[in-house]
């Protein structure tokens, strides 16, 4: 793919991404889309066959560029196990610009809206969603060796808090309550010194 085709490409993945965490899948348009990304849409059919595809790609574009964002936290982060994953966690408390960073979350926004809509769509989330409980398990497993995590099942330790913080983040939507957020963040610490 050349830098061109590459670059428009990723710009109509960025625009959407944008259009979509703010108003949901089903809502953005396909006119809407192409309007602001600046596209004719011919240029949108030469990189995606349908609305359906599209999202497809947005969901695994994000995942990969968030998956990034996400090592360099939990593996490569300052700290031991403990501390890095608390900073994963604690990250998703953030504000920037008035919105909290787990309304930015394409799995939370995306899941009960396209899992029945898209089979496509669904695998690219789960299969995203399985490459973050991954990382979070990898955190766990080296926080256990650094003394720092007392769990006997990184596997499923990790699978029940990234479990904890959807279901936290759903509820933080319908309270607009970041308590709810500061609640998950106390009990993964404590879920995280617990021999289970």
């Amino acid at each position: 793919m050349n830098t061109k085709t590459h670059d428009t490409r990723q710009h109509i993945l960025n625009i959407g991404y944008q259009l979509v965490v703010a108003k949901g899948f089903t809502n953005v348009g396909l006119s809407e889309l192409l309007k602001t990304a600046a596209v004719p849409k011919g240029s949108f059919y030469h990189y995606f066959k349908s609305k359906e595809q599209f999202g497809e790609a947005l969901i695994e574009d994000y995942f990969e560029s968030y998956l990034e964002h996400v090592a360099a936290i939990l593996i490569q982060g300052k700290g031991n196990g403990f501390e890095r994953l608390t900073d994963y966690f604690s990250r998703w408390l953030e504000i920037d610009n008035g919105t909290c960073n787990v309304n930015k979350c394409v799995v939370v926004k995306l899941s009960a809206e396209v899992s029945d809509l898209s089979e496509s769509m669904r695998e690219a989330l789960k299969n995203g969603a399985y490459r973050i409980v991954n990382l979070i398990a990898q955190c766990i497993e080296g926080g256990i060796k650094d003394g720092s995590i007392i769990v006997k099942d990184s596997q499923l330790m990790a699978q029940t808090l990234y479990q904890l913080w959807l279901g936290a983040s759903l509820f933080y939507k319908l309270s607009q309550n970041l308590q709810v957020l500061q609640q998950a963040l106390v009990t993964t610490k404590v879920q995280l010194r617990a021999e289970i």
